[in-house]
């Protein structure tokens, strides 16, 4: 037995959900993602998403519609007489028409603990409060903003110096099995939903990053700065300003753990780069120049000097 399924997923983060449920032995109607977008050297070049790629690799028909607005392309998704939508960071609204336009719904894999971190940034924000887990859930879709029942839950635990980008890469492999799961046992009749909780007690909203708060801020906790640093890594990343040839030089942080040591916000205490905050220290280890490749600190600090007592503004 399997399922009919419409796939809808966009990054990375959606492809081996969606290679999970042909392994299974699904039959995959049809693939939705995001149109293509300038990209390239230049930003000429039209680029097709990662589950694009992937979803023409497997043979699949892929549509790319801006919306759902239009009713021929409501009509278009009710045509494939699909049994489930399975939804994996699609990146679009979605209608009730769609999230009623299959026999079962619409499922969704969720990059968090829900109620915990609905919205947009779940991995990121779970990590730069400091939160000592999160997971994945398979959620059926409502009207809300991640607010449907969960049928699926995947606990992750996150170390003390594990960056987004790591999360990142945990998440989408327990979140494609979870799926794989969970679609077992839609198929089985034999799913469960638990409606999250109606009040607001628990609920946090991981709003998309800002720019404006990327820039590294020495003067609070030691731990708060850590949290930020892994939390914006490897994407966007937390950066500070070091005067270099005479000008100053954005610098983005990919990695840090917590130090011993004391003193001015922003100054450096030893000649490996563990740096003074408003409270404690941390230790850089993984820098980026402006225009320049990652490097552990010893490499960045063999091309870039930087001497005990020097201030990162």
């Amino acid at each position: 037995m399997s399922l009919r399924i419409i796939f809808m997923g966009t990054p990375d983060f959606s492809v081996p959900t969606l290679r999970a449920l042909v392994d299974a032995g699904h039959t995959i109607q049809a693939v939705y993602t995001q149109p293509p977008r300038p990209g390239g050297r230049r930003g000429l070049d039209l680029q097709k998403s990662p589950v694009h790629q992937a979803a023409e690799l497997l043979g699949l028909p892929v549509f790319t519609p801006v919306n759902f607005k239009d009713p021929e392309e409501r009509e278009r998704f009710a045509a494939h007489k699909a049994d489930v939508a399975v939804v994996v960071a699609y990146g679009l609204l979605l209608p009730e028409a769609i999230l009623n336009g299959t026999r079962y719904g619409c499922y969704n894999g969720h990059a968090s603990l829900l109620p915990r971190w609905r919205g947009a940034a779940p991995i990121q924000r779970a990590i730069m409060a400091g939160d000592e887990k999160t997971g994945m859930m398979v959620m059926k879709m409502d009207k809300g903003l991640d607010t449907g029942a969960v049928a699926i839950t995947s606990e992750v635990a996150i170390g003390e110096n594990m960056t987004a980008g790591e999360l990142h890469d945990r998440l989408m492999f327990a979140g494609a099995k979870a799926m794989a799961e969970a679609m077992v046992k839609l198929e089985m009749g034999d799913l469960p939903l638990t409606p999250q909780p109606e009040d607001e007690d628990g609920v946090l909203y991981a709003s998309k990053i800002d720019k404006a708060e990327t820039r590294i801020d020495f003067s609070r906790d030691a731990a708060d700065v850590h949290n930020h640093i892994r939390g914006l890594a490897p994407f966007p990343g937390a950066w500070f300003e070091l005067e270099i040839s005479g000008k100053p030089e954005r610098v983005k942080v990919l990695g840090s753990e917590r130090a011993e040591g004391s003193g001015a916000a922003g100054e450096l205490l030893s000649d490996d780069l563990v740096v003074a905050c408003g409270t404690g220290a941390v230790r850089l280890t993984k820098l980026q120049k402006a225009g320049g490749k990652p490097l552990a600190a010893a490499d960045f600090l063999r091309g870039t000097p930087l001497a005990k007592g020097t201030r990162l503004a």
